[in-house]
């Protein structure tokens, strides 16, 4: 790989930055300066020192989001902020993008990469990767309203749920946790609706062995623990 591009891809300075750097000997592979921005390197073995600050390559980005209310899970929008938006300047340069979607008014766990083939299958709905969430709704449930989603409830004409895992948490009924298989578009609040319901806060907090972490903030974000990125591609 041209070094000046191995550079652009793990910082976030620009091409002109990195030249300029180049041209002031600022750039060293193997504790030998490199003059040439087209410098062929191997990411894997080499040893390159950019500004001072030794370089850890990484084809690929994972981050945990806990994602706040009022973004569009989405990588641009003419009206409302996304929640790439929230990514700390040092990962700015590797293009990261949400699996899947989170409604503009739900919280959680959302996962940011650029690792394409990972996104899509996890999305895919082969993989039956399981998603938790915690509900809150207007109206208390109950064993009925359980059963029902145990047995998959009926959105469209033609479109029955997989069967879910639902378990109430709290008393009154009016907190629970649900477990779905898929990821139709607004497919919690449809079910709840579809049983008389409404779903009055929505936060996913697990995809697949994925977990959110408990001391992330609102908007703040981290990156995947190695065990954390392995347990998730096990099980897909």
């Amino acid at each position: 790989m041209r070094i000046d591009k191995l550079i652009a891809n793990c910082t976030p300075a620009t091409r002109r930055e990195i030249k300029l750097c180049i041209k002031k000997r600022q750039v060293s592979v193997n504790s030998k300066v490199v003059s040439d921005p087209g410098f062929h390197v191997d990411e894997n073995k080499d040893e390159i020192i950019f500004c001072g600050e030794k370089i850890k390559y990484s084809r690929y980005t994972y981050l945990m989001l806990n994602k706040p209310e009022g973004y569009i899970s989405a990588t641009y929008d003419k009206h409302y902020p996304v929640v790439v938006d929230l990514v700390p300047k040092e990962f700015a340069h590797a293009r990261l993008f949400p699996v899947g979607r989170l409604d503009i008014d739900t919280h959680g766990l959302l996962l940011l990469t650029n690792d394409g083939d990972l996104a899509h299958k996890l999305l895919s709905p082969k993989s039956h990767v399981p998603k938790t969430y915690y509900v809150k709704s207007a109206k208390p449930v109950g064993k009925s309203e359980t059963n029902s989603f145990e047995k998959g409830i009926t959105l469209e004409e033609d479109f029955t749920t997989q069967p879910a895992i639902h378990k109430i948490i709290s008393d009154d009924g009016y907190e629970s946790l649900l477990t779905i298989y898929e990821g139709k578009f607004h497919q919690v609040k449809r079910m709840f609706e579809a049983l008389g319901n409404e779903v009055v806060y929505l936060k996913r907090i697990s995809m697949g062995s994925l977990t959110l972490d408990k001391l992330l903030a609102e908007g703040e974000c981290r990156p995947l623990t190695g065990e954390e990125l392995q347990k998730l591609k096990n099980e897909i």
